[in-house]
């Protein structure tokens, strides 16, 4: 998993609340359990103006031009700028592939829903949390302008941009450990790998019949 220490990028301002994850990669592109591949597929259905299928030439497609992410202005943007309830529906970990894969490293919000929050520090995704008011300013500065940026500081939590007030958010400390450290589930496991593997060594002399083979 790849660490998150710091990123200074222009925003993508998704001007909706309560976007769900069908929404965010729709269910007929969760065949696929690689990781990669969804990026083309993020926001599908607003994206394009014609029903999409995987494995499709997405080229060929018709493109919905009022959608801000078809905007050529933004297309360069990292971090994505949500309104509330971001991530809601069904629990799918393909939702945050498909904001990775597109390029999006960070997510900001006034709330989420409980799994696709996890699910994004599983990722090395970013889910920062900021109240209305910074969001408010946040939506409006990006959308009178493309190339305002802010910076995000993952050790000392701050989200700050010229113009606007620096605003800390909360993050519990072991996942943000992970993610400074680009740990998942896999990374924190074989940080005992040493112990594991002795005792599997301690476990054949002990209880041999367990390894025993037909």
């Amino acid at each position: 998993m790849q660490a998150f220490t710091t990123l200074t990028s222009s925003l993508l301002p998704l001007d909706r609340p309560n976007v769900d994850t069908d929404a965010i990669i729709p269910k007929q592109y969760l065949k696929s359990v690689k990781k990669s591949g969804f990026g083309v597929n993020l926001f599908d259905d607003w994206r394009y103006l014609d029903p999409g299928e995987p494995d499709q030439d997405n080229s060929q497609r018709r493109i919905n031009s009022d959608f801000i992410l078809n905007n050529p202005l933004y297309k360069d943007a990292k971090i994505l700028l949500a309104r509330d309830n971001y991530g809601c529906g069904s629990s799918r970990e393909h939702a945050v592939w498909a904001m990775l894969d597109y390029g999006l490293r960070a997510v900001i919000s006034t709330s989420f829903a409980d799994i696709f929050f996890s699910n994004c520090f599983k990722n090395g995704m970013l889910p920062i949390v900021l109240d209305e008011t910074a969001i408010d300013q946040l939506f409006e500065s990006s959308l009178s302008d493309a190339t305002f940026s802010v910076s995000i500081d993952l050790n000392a939590q701050t989200v700050s941009a010229e113009g606007i007030d620096t605003c800390h958010f909360e993050i519990d400390e072991f996942k943000k450990h992970c993610l400074l450290n680009g740990l998942d589930e896999i990374g924190i496991t074989l940080q005992y790998e040493d112990k594991i593997r002795a005792y599997e060594e301690k476990l054949k002399l002990t209880s041999p019949w367990l390894f025993a083979h037909d």
